[in-house]
């Protein structure tokens, strides 16, 4: 009969040993060398402490149960004691099949009959047992007595003040620990004092006022406090009692509501309080599931939409990386209003395109001389920029390109939430500040997406239903972390993974694509191209808009998009128009501005013509034509190189118009030629205010040749996605299949061993210097050589005894492989490992049968 934790282990089945090990992968990790190193670790805190967590509250319930009912004398207990004390309010098969998840796990281990509690759960849950004190015979002993007398016990509790009752009521719901305020109970005691001295009525009547007149300066609310537990404490219902080791309270003493007087007031719910054997299912409203679909849709379109304009923002103007880490205030606001995002959002794309490795730092002394950086924060040494992969993640699909910012979103090792908050220092959180840095936001992000993804297509629950429910499945992990599932119902709003507030059909797909990933490639070593296509990328794309190839001109110089452009449409309308807002149809205008920074980057006349002749469903309007041909024929008028800078043009008249224009004074510009200026201004500036000034100059290089001047865009370097290098199952990994066979055959094989180790024959004992009765010497070094060499002819398994590097006297179990060179060679079954021993530190060999 099993007596031990390891006993009872090494009795399992191999199927229910796996079965542990499923529901406690943390077990293997790594995995142990026996069933003995198993169950020290299943007995563990930390281990006992993961596996609580992920209890719900019902089973969580019976487990309380379970410690009230141990026995005093034998700390057991057993299936009926844990039935009769969660009483008649719920079915006893409700409560067999609590207690059966909690033998699964070994919360609880041994015969239906003498039910052991594993001693660390007593160590990581609360001294309070489903909120209930310890025993009044603990406690004191006139406590103990006034229990003990159930009738008296009654008729006490009945004739307590509504007051008391109100505290009493509060205290059997539990904790059953209150504060005893001091000022209530020094008064109690120079109360006690004045009754044992006899004193005269005119006496007794100055304390009366006195106390009137310190009641009056304590005020009324304390009194109604103190007074209600005082009662109680006299009446020997509430104990006062004391924390060991630790200093008295400054704002009182501890008082404790009794075991037995927290059940007679819990007799209408039961001992246990109130329980709920099934989960509280969010009601929500019911929404049409194509509603759903196509309102995230649009969402989708928006958070791609934004995610672009911030990094596009971020391009044009790099934001410093503030001393502490992170983006600032300023910058966060400049930000939201260039994409026309709140705050909050925009925070929360930032996060998002930082972690799927779209934006990072850069060096702000960087070789990009032209990039222009916000110093609202004061000089950087680095700066916000695109990353290489932003230009990549362009030219994707709008599906793919979701894809990558939700997938980044699930891993986001950050609670994006807290950005505008403060810290316990009372310092502000910035976007992309290591404050925000939060390790549990994935399993939060991904707990509040599987309830939604628990419930039937449609249904939108409000956020304070999917906390309740989250509570009850998990209350451990759930305490605390509230903010942090509220912020998850945030984010999905937003990245468009919920709409209407019900989760879409292609978010349930990227939760079981993510689920699929982990299973077949646990470890995330699997390169990205290698997955097969996304099924939510494929819905998604089903849902969103086509891409279009075409524009549609209109006569006052705007450009409709009638749908999401292609890349390379995009890419066009980004140097030839200016945006002027987006959405299912975007729109553009073409301005000479714009006309000129395309004829910049190489475009000619003819090829402007020939872009918007292919891509118009309308007519080109001849004021477009006009504008066009007048721009080229300016364009280039004007030549610029550097002295600092010249200016040179064969009409002598617009060099006079030029040098005579006082918009251009600051340039200092001089007359070397009839056709030549020169200016100490670099090339950049004159270009530049020559423009501003009304004129289309060109540069050129020392030859005469035009520079086509398109502007470098700047790069951070590439960084790894953070969902590729986190796995998306956080934790221990999935065990099943042949991998979880694989798991337990090492274990057993392991046991074995270590059991085997136990019992070396004593010849190698006595020749590793153990002292054995009835031996004298050890074996002779000839007589190990015979048997080592009969060992690898017959390939049988031998107990070797030798001395290591260190001195060490050793013994190891092994199948000789051959005995040549000094050295003997063989396999350690155990371990699957080959050993060398040289043979002069060989002390003895025995034959495994001996």
């Amino acid at each position: 009969m099993a007596t031990t934790f390891a006993d009872q282990l090494r009795s399992l089945t191999d199927e229910a040993l796996g079965a542990l090990l499923q529901l406690r992968p943390d077990l293997v990790v790594p995995v142990p060398a026996d069933v003995s190193a198993l169950a020290v670790r299943a007995q563990s805190r930390g281990s006992v402490a993961r596996c609580l967590d992920a209890l719900d509250e019902f089973t969580l319930r019976i487990l309380d149960a379970a410690r009230l009912s141990r026995a005093a004398d034998t700390a057991l207990t057993s299936v009926d004691a844990i039935l009769e004390l969660a009483g008649g309010g719920v079915s006893p098969d409700d409560v067999r099949a609590a207690v059966d998840r909690l033998r699964a796990r070994f919360l609880l281990h041994g015969p239906a009959e003498a039910l052991e509690v594993t001693g660390a759960v007593d160590e990581v849950t609360s001294p309070y047992p489903a909120g209930l004190g310890r025993p009044a015979d603990y406690l004191d002993a006139q406590t103990a007595a006034l229990v003990a007398d159930r009738a008296k016990l009654r008729r006490t509790v009945m004739a307590a003040p509504p007051a008391s009752r109100a505290v009493l009521d509060r205290l059997a719901a539990g904790p059953p620990i209150g504060v005893l305020s001091r000022d209530a109970t020094s008064r109690q005691a120079a109360g006690r004092e004045a009754t044992g001295r006899e004193a005269t009525g005119r006496e007794a009547a100055g304390r009366e006022a006195a106390g009137r007149e310190s009641g009056s300066r304590d005020g009324a609310g304390r009194d109604a406090m103190t007074e209600p537990v005082r009662w109680l404490v006299e009446e020997h219902i509430l104990v006062p009692i004391s924390e060991a080791g630790r200093a008295p309270r400054p704002d009182g003493e501890l008082v404790e509501l009794p075991r037995e007087v927290g059940m007679l007031l819990r007799r209408e719910t039961g001992p246990l309080g109130a329980l709920r054997p099934f989960p509280p299912l969010p009601e929500g409203t019911s929404r049409d599931p194509k509603s759903v679909d196509s309102a995230g849709a649009g969402q989708v379109m928006e958070a791609v939409r934004s995610a672009e304009a911030l990094l596009d923002a971020l391009g044009a103007e790099p934001a410093p990386v503030l001393r502490a880490g992170g983006l600032g205030v300023r910058d966060l606001r400049r930000l939201a209003r260039a994409a026309g995002l709140d705050e909050p959002a925009a925070g929360l794309l930032l996060e998002i395109v930082y972690a799927a490795g779209l934006l990072g730092e850069a060096d702000a002394h960087g070789s990009a001389r032209s990039v222009t950086v916000s110093r609202a924060a004061g000089p950087a040494d680095e700066i916000f920029l695109p990353t290489g992969a932003y230009d990549l993640w362009r030219a994707l699909s709008i599906a793919q390109r979701w894809h990558t910012l939700a997938r980044a979103w699930l891993s986001l090792t950050r609670q994006p939430g807290l950005i505008g908050t403060r810290d316990d220092r009372d310092r502000p959180i910035n976007a992309l500040a290591p404050e925000a840095e939060r390790a549990g936001a994935p399993l939060a992000r991904r707990e509040a997406l599987l309830v939604l993804a628990d419930l039937a297509p449609g249904v939108a629950p409000a956020a304070d239903e999917v906390l309740e429910l989250l509570a009850w499945q998990a209350p451990r992990r759930a305490r605390g972390r509230e903010a942090a599932h509220r912020d998850a119902l945030a984010g999905a709003a937003v990245l468009g993974v919920t709409a209407l507030g019900a989760l879409t059909s292609y978010a349930r797909l990227l939760l079981e694509d993510l689920d699929d990933d982990a299973e077949s490639d646990p470890l995330g070593v699997r390169a990205a191209a290698a997955r097969q296509p996304s099924d939510a990328v494929r819905t998604l794309d089903g849902l969103l808009p086509a891409p279009v190839d075409h524009i549609l001109v209109q006569a006052d110089l705007s450009v409709v998009v009638p749908g999401p452009p292609e890349p390379e449409l995009a890419a066009e309308l980004d140097v030839v128009a200016e945006p002027e807002s987006a959405g299912g149809a975007s729109v553009f205008r073409v301005t000479a501005a714009s006309v000129r920074r395309a004829l910049d980057v190489g475009y000619t006349a003819n090829d402007l013509h020939a872009l918007f002749k292919r891509r118009s469903r309308t007519p080109v309007p001849q004021t477009l034509t006009y504008m066009i041909d007048d721009a080229a024929r300016r364009h280039g008028g004007l030549r610029a190189g550097s002295v600092g800078s010249y200016l040179r043009s064969d009409d002598e008249a617009l060099i006079a118009e030029v040098l005579a224009d006082k918009r251009l004074v600051p340039l200092a510009l001089r007359q070397i030629a009839p056709t030549v200026l020169v200016s100490p201004a670099p090339v950049a500036r004159l270009l530049g205010q020559l423009r501003d000034a009304g004129f289309a100059p060109v540069a050129e290089d020392a030859g005469g040749a035009a520079v086509l001047s398109r502007p470098k865009v700047r790069r951070a370097p590439t960084r790894t996605p953070l969902a590729a290098r986190l796995s998306d199952q956080a934790g221990p990994p999935i065990l099943a299949g042949p991998r979880l066979a694989g798991v337990v055959e090492q274990i057993r094989r392991g046991d074995i061993a270590t059991r085997a180790a136990r019992r070396a024959p004593v010849t190698v004992r006595a020749a590793n210097g153990q002292a054995v009765t009835g031996l004298t010497a050890v074996q002779r070094h000839g007589e190990a050589m015979a048997v080592l060499q009969q060992a690898v002819r017959e390939k049988a398994r031998v107990w070797v005894g030798y001395v290591d590097s260190h001195g060490a006297t050793l013994s190891r179990l092994v199948r000789p492989v051959s005995l040549s060179a000094g050295y003997l060679r063989a396999e350690d079954e155990r371990t699957e490992t080959l050993h060398t021993f040289a043979l002069h530190r060989i002390t003895a060999a025995v034959p495994e049968q001996e």
